[in-house]
Parts: structure tokens; C-alpha cells; sequence
């Protein structure tokens, strides 16, 4: 089969280690294509100081070009440590492993092999125009950085969109060999400002070594003060050791992230920060070029042409880059918002700052540095042996034994409102399961307010009886587990059909007459609502407050409001669904008035021992919608009218919706109400493994940990969990009758004699 390594003439635009490798990698595996490179700067003109490859990366260099990875292991400079200061206090935790050399000494090893193998190397000179290099290069390799010219020649092809953040940078260096990578955080009055330093050069000789230096504030900051190289250097002497900072042409610069919706048009290709970029604080941009360059070249060699060759490339380097660039939006926004953090018990704060992006967890930093971890749960109080997950919570009158909450589902299985004995089979099981708090499916607080026919409510008497079996099952059979009630309304979101026959569908008879804050409907062909009058709201209201009685006498420990997800509280909370004209609509603290009233009197019929929490969604995921700025001011004043803990979940309010999705998305949402305003929170969204609420639990960024799916796949979760990490203790309790299955069953035969010898031929 023919390759698309087959000659030819290839241009790459710059000279940066992306497209040095990449170009040494195409010669080297086909000495026959002709590569012409471009660089407007000298050989020896290099921005930054040193740059930080992994071990995973250093494994495709050596088995791509052992030439180029033997050059490299000879000048890196390894360590294993991460020290955090922060107000005085050094924490430092190992078992990390980084390798980092210089940047100008990586661009010479490659300048090298490029020369050695016969690529064409032109610097202090511009390239051509990049619409002339594809017409007349079989291949043009788009290296040229963030602020790639050939991507915006070709931007209707690409699609670039490039985000600014909120922080100001700059890199810098200092003559000393840290010997770790460090963290340090200086409260100056002007605001936070942060360092991020590790060694790229060993000391020798007469040479002290040499460290890259990053110091980093939000704009607002760095706008008020004045943050010369000197003051940088007295901000953070004790780190420095003294010493003073250099500058290599550096300036004070926003990052900003580049995606791009695709990375080939026809014979052009980007490659690094052309194609994508990664905030420095989760790992290096050459890092990211270098893996590009390596897969480009595999993909090359490997398919029959180029035009598969290239989607190849993106094919499997796309799904690595989006996980890296949600890590690091992960990361980056934690720093952007590290004044929220500053006052956390100061292991916390180290724990919070080296699990920021997800990728390391509690679990992964107990195997690298089990000192330093159980350091950190002693600070927070967890008993000898207990996982952070397991250790209660006090909600005014009620302890939660653990900090896993089965998630409000609606299981659209309801008789005229009326739980039946499936309810009591799901519920009743995932109680069992060992979860703090169970939660019911939203409970409709009217007939008019149910979602769909299934839907169970509150609203007679017949109903309350049906649930008290069930609460009463829980606490008889599964002492110790707290059920919650979730009420609501469904808005204009109501009258449609059981999920599984059409989500969010009208139904096609039988219909009731919706209401919401405005006649919108949610989404073309859905019922148009009737605008709620002042009346209507006082019915509404009362009907809230009927509920709630029948929730009190119905025995569950627990009640939520649901203000989310666009049913009828939320639809008076976003801009998108409220467009009313009297008190009720306009600014923020009109639309909050209306949930706010029912609020009060739930909080009113609700029993004063027992908490009471509201679902709100902290973002629209759409433009002119709620923003995070807008939910902190939500919950707010949710807490200032008696909400005990906010619930925070996101979108699902219009269905025109872009989230974000991935691991744990919504939870920054939760961290940032929970560290700004002081109030417990409950945190949602994609939360699946125990390791994950651990991390949260422990890095304060949340108090309980919703989950929904994973209680579907396994009632038994929280068991699970506790069983897996060899806990057992007051946190979860295993009933008498399941006992037997707190160990998993032996499913396959493992007294299998081992082989001993292994024949070659």
C-alpha cells in the first residue's frame, strides 16, 4: 500500500521545538521529502526559560528518535517535589517526577538533527505568504504559535476562537537550581499574586544553575500596583533565595486559549499552540507541540494518503488535547480565583492547590506521597483509617453519617401522583446502599405542576401516606440513612411525555395548561404557558406550603426547593425565561423575589430543626443567561432567607444550551459559593468515582457529593466504595442481611500453577 511518506515538498512555519521535531521526524523517516523551514527570529532568539516534558512524552521521543532523546537526557534536570508557601508555612509532598531542560538548549539539540538529517532551515526569515506556501508545498506544517498567521489566513476553514483570562503573566528566571517545583503566594495590598518557579538548569562549575520563575495576578491587580522585576523579587525573596529575577524580552501578557474546529484544510495542517493551547500552570505548551509532532509524523507514515493521514492526526490527537484543555481551564481558573482559597487551613490549601485540575487526586497522592496526605485529612479531622467521604456533616438538627447523596432522578412511574412500590423498591435500595442522604425525584407541588403523567407529588393526602411508607422504610431498615424531599414545579417545562417515550415531547392528548414567569414556550412545538398574575403566585405559593406540611407529616428528615433546571422558580431566576415587566421581573433582585417568597414560606412550614436546601442552576450555558457572578448573588440571598446548603447544578433552563461537559464540570460552580460566601454546598455533575469525592470533600470545595447515574448502574455505591477502601466504621454501615457481600466474590479460578520458563525459538 502506498504511504503518504512518499517524497514530496513540505513546508513548516516556525521554528519552535513543534515544528523542529516535526520536521526532523518527517526527514528521518523519509529522506526523501524536501522540508524548507521558516523562522523570523535567530537561532539563539528564544522567549521563556526552561520547559517541563513528562515522562510519557520523554517515552515517544526515545522510541521515535533515540538520537534526539539521548541529546535531551544529558541536560535534564529531574526532582520529584512540589513545595507550596503560603502565609509562612512550607508544605512540600513528593513523588510527583518532572523533567525540564532549557529552552534555548532544546531548540540547538534540535536545530542540530534537523541540520544532520538535511532539512532546510531559514531564520530571520519571514515565510512566505501562507496561501502561496499551499499552492505550491505538498504539505505546509502551521507551527507558527498562538498568534498563528497562517491560521487566520485560513480562519473560515479552522474556525479558531481564542478566550482570554482574567490573570496577567510573566515569565522570568532567576541564577539558583530550585529543587523543586514551587508554589508561593504573596497577599500584597493591591491582591493575591502567585509564583510558579522550577529548575531547568543543574549548577556546575562556576554555573549557580537556573530556574524559570512565572508571576502571575488577576488584571485588576496587576493594574493597581506596580510589579517591577525588583518588587517581584521582595514578594517572593525566601523562594529566590535573594536572588534577583532576569528578563529575556518578557512582558506582562493574558493567556489565552486556542481551539480550533478543525486542524486540517487541505494541505495545511496546525500543529501546537497554533492548533490549541494549555495554561503553562498544568503543563507545557512544548509538551503538547512535541506529542503533536510525534503523532502527525506516526500518522504520516502509517496511512495510504495524506488527506487520511491528517484526519488521522486530529482524529487522535483531539481527544487528548480536550482533556488536557479541561485540566487546564481547570487549573487556570483555580488560580484565577486563589484569593477564595487563601484562608483554608494552610495542608488544605496545599492539598486544594495540588488537586486543582482533577488530574491528581486524593487516591493518586496518597500512593505518591501517603505522608502528606494523611497530614492533610488529620487537619480536616478525619479519624485514623477513614477515607474523607466517610466523616459526618451537621445540618442544623440532622447528621449525615456520610458526605454521598443519592441525586434527586425522576423515575416517571407515579399513579395520579401517588408513589407506588417501585418507588419504594428504587429508594429503599439505594438507602440500603449506604448513602448519607437519599433524595426523592422532584415532587410536584400541584397536578399542574407535574412534569409529565408519572410524575409523583405532594398535593393530597393519599400521596403523604405513600411516602411516609417509604420514609418509614428507610429508617427502619436503613438506620441511620437521611431521605430528602425535593418540591417543585414543573413551569413551562410540564405536560409532556414519560422520558423513555419523548423527552421534553408534548403530550400528544390529554395536556393541562402550563404556567411559567412568561408566555414562552421551552422549545418550538412545546405548549405555550399563561404569564402567572400576582394572584397565581399567591397560589402557588400556598400550594408550596401545603406540600411542605405533607412532607413534615410524611417523616423525611430533609426538604429541597428546587430552583433549577428551568421548571417554574428557575424560570423566574434566568433573563432568558423571565421577561416580565412588574416586580417580578428585570433586575436580579426582582427576579429573585418571587422564589425567595416561596422560600420563606417553606422555610416557615418546614420544621425548624430539619434543613432545608435549594437546587439552583449556577449557569445557563447560553449567552445573556445566569452567570457565576449572578449565582453567588442567588445564593446569597437563598442563605440570607434560610437555605441551609445550596445545591448546585447547571443549565438544562433553555434547550439552545452549550455546557461544557466532562469530569466533574459543575463543580467549580459549587467551590467558588462554598470559599466566597461560607455556606455549605452540595456539588453535582458528572461525579462518579469515590476518588473524585474524596478530592472534593478534602479540598474543600464542597461538603456532599450528589450522584446520580452511578447509583443507577449500582445501588449499592456508597458500600462499594467503602469496601474498596478497606473502611468500615460508623460512616457506612452494612445491614445484617447483606453483610456476607462486603467482599467481592471470587470470579475465576486463581491457584493456576505460574509458568516458570518461556521457550524461545
Amino acid at each position: 500500500m502506498a504511504r503518504a511518506m512518499t517524497g514530496g515538498r513540505t513546508a513548516v512555519i516556525g521554528g519552535g521545538p513543534g515544528g523542529l521535531y516535526t520536521a526532523a521526524l518527517l526527514k528521518r523517516l523519509d529522506p526523501a521529502r524536501e522540508i524548507t523551514l521558516w523562522e523570523r527570529n535567530a537561532p539563539d532568539d528564544t522567549f521563556g526559560f526552561g520547559v517541563v516534558l513528562s515522562d510519557e512524552t520523554l517515552g515517544g521521543i526515545e522510541h521515535a528518535d533515540p538520537a534526539v532523546y539521548a541529546a535531551l537526557e544529558r541536560e535534564f534536570v529531574r526532582w520529584d517535589a512540589i513545595e507550596i508557601t503560603h502565609r509562612g508555612q512550607r508544605h512540600v509532598s513528593r513523588g510527583h517526577g518532572f523533567a525540564a531542560l532549557g529552552r534555548r538548549r532544546l531548540l540547538d539539540i534540535l536545530h542540530t538533527r534537523c541540520q544532520d538529517l538535511g532539512v532546510d532551515l531559514r531564520f530571520r526569515t519571514e515565510a512566505p505568504y501562507p496561501a502561496w506556501l499551499a499552492e505550491t508545498y505538498d504539505l505546509v506544517v502551521a507551527a507558527d504559535g498562538v498568534h498563528s498567521p497562517t491560521r487566520e489566513t485560513f480562519a473560515a476553514a479552522f474556525g479558531p476562537r481564542l478566550t482570554p483570562h482574567r490573570c496577567r503573566y510573566i515569565w522570568l528566571a532567576a541564577d539558583l537550581a530550585l529543587d523543586a517545583f514551587r508554589f508561593d503566594v504573596a497577599e500584597t495590598d493591591e491582591g493575591v499574586v502567585q509564583l510558579h518557579a522550577y529548575p531547568y538548569l543543574r549548577p556546575s562549575g562556576q554555573t549557580p544553575g537556573a530556574s524559570t520563575v512565572i508571576v502571575e495576578m488577576r488584571e485588576e491587580v496587576w493594574q493597581t500596583g506596580e510589579f517591577t522585576l525588583e518588587r517581584c523579587a521582595e514578594l517572593f525573596k525566601d523562594t529566590l533565595r535573594g536572588h534577583p529575577l532576569r528578563s529575556n524580552n518578557s512582558t506582562w501578557t493574558t493567556f489565552r486559549t486556542v481551539v480550533n474546529d478543525r486542524w486540517s484544510s487541505g494541505n495545511v495542517v496546525l500543529l501546537g499552540d497554533a492548533a490549541h493551547t494549555a495554561h503553562f500552570s498544568i503543563g507545557s505548551g512544548t509538551k503538547l507541540a512535541v506529542e503533536d509532532a510525534l503523532a502527525l509524523a506516526a500518522c504520516l507514515d502509517e496511512q495510504p494518503d495524506q488527506e487520511s493521514a491528517l484526519a488521522a492526526y486530529e482524529a487522535e490527537r483531539r481527544p487528548v488535547v480536550e482533556s488536557t484543555q479541561r485540566a487546564a481551564r481547570a487549573s487556570l481558573e483555580w488560580f484565577e480565583n486563589l484569593g477564595l482559597y487563601t484562608g483554608q487551613p494552610p495542608r488544605r490549601f496545599a492539598f486544594n492547590l495540588l488537586t486543582r485540575s482533577r488530574r491528581v487526586t486524593h487516591d493518586n497522592l496518597r500512593l505518591r506521597d501517603p505522608g502528606f496526605t494523611a497530614s492533610v485529612e488529620g487537619e480536616f479531622g478525619c479519624p485514623p483509617g477513614t477515607p474523607p467521604m466517610f466523616t459526618p456533616l451537621r445540618l442544623r438538627g440532622l447528621t449525615l453519617r456520610n458526605r454521598v447523596v443519592v441525586s434527586p432522578m425522576d423515575m416517571y412511574s407515579a399513579t395520579d401522583g401517588v408513589p407506588g412500590d417501585f418507588h419504594l423498591v428504587h429508594l429503599g435500595a439505594r438507602a440500603l446502599g449506604g448513602a448519607g442522604l437519599v433524595m426523592t425525584e422532584m415532587v410536584c407541588v400541584s397536578p399542574e405542576g407535574r412534569i409529565t403523567p408519572g410524575c409523583t407529588g405532594l398535593y393530597d393526602d393519599r400521596q403523604a401516606a405513600a411516602w411516609r411508607r417509604i420514609t418509614d422504610f428507610v429508617h427502619t431498615r436503613a438506620p441511620g440513612t437521611a431521605i430528602g424531599v425535593q418540591l417543585g414545579h414543573s413551569g413551562r417545562k410540564g405536560s409532556t411525555r414519560l422520558m423513555w417515550e419523548g423527552i421534553d415531547e408534548p403530550l400528544p392528548t390529554g395536556n393541562w395548561p402550563l404556567a411559567a414567569a412568561s408566555p414562552l414556550p421551552y422549545r418550538p412545538g412545546s405548549q405555550l404557558p399563561r404569564e402567572l398574575t400576582h394572584s397565581q403566585l399567591a397560589e402557588i405559593r400556598a400550594q408550596f406550603t401545603a406540600a411542605t406540611h405533607r412532607a413534615a407529616r410524611a417523616g423525611f428528615d430533609l426538604l429541597e426547593l428546587h430552583c433549577a433546571h428551568g421548571y417554574l422558580l428557575s424560570g423566574f431566576l434566568s433573563p432568558l425565561t423571565n421577561h416580565r415587566t412588574d416586580a417580578y421581573g428585570g433586575p436580579l433582585a426582582h427576579r429573585l423575589r418571587f422564589p425567595l417568597e416561596v422560600l420563606d414560606a417553606v422555610r416557615a412550614a418546614w420544621p425548624a430543626h430539619l434543613p432545608l436546601t435549594v437546587r439552583i442552576s449556577a449557569t445557563d450555558w447560553a449567552p445573556g443567561g445566569t452567570t457565576s457572578d449572578d449565582a453567588v448573588e442567588i445564593a446569597r440571598a437563598l442563605t440570607a432567607h434560610g437555605a441551609d446548603a445550596i445545591d448546585v447544578s447547571t443549565g438544562q433552563v433553555v434547550p439552545d444550551e452549550h455546557p461544557d461537559l466532562g469530569r466533574s464540570y459543575q463543580t467549580p460552580y459549587a467551590d467558588r459559593i462554598r470559599n466566597e460566601l461560607g455556606v455549605p454546598v452540595i456539588a453535582v455533575g458528572a461525579i462518579s468515582s469515590w476518588d473524585d469525592v474524596n478530592s472534593l470533600i478534602l479540598a474543600g470545595r464542597t461538603d456532599l457529593c450528589a450522584l446520580g447515574r452511578p447509583h443507577l448502574h449500582d445501588p449499592h455505591w456508597t458500600l462499594h466504595a467503602a469496601a474498596e477502601q478497606g473502611y468500615e466504621g460508623p460512616g457506612v454501615v452494612w445491614v445484617p442481611q447483606y453483610r456476607a457481600g462486603s467482599r467481592p466474590p471470587r470470579t475465576g479460578r486463581t491457584d493456576a500453577p505460574k509458568p516458570r520458563l518461556e521457550l524461545r525459538s
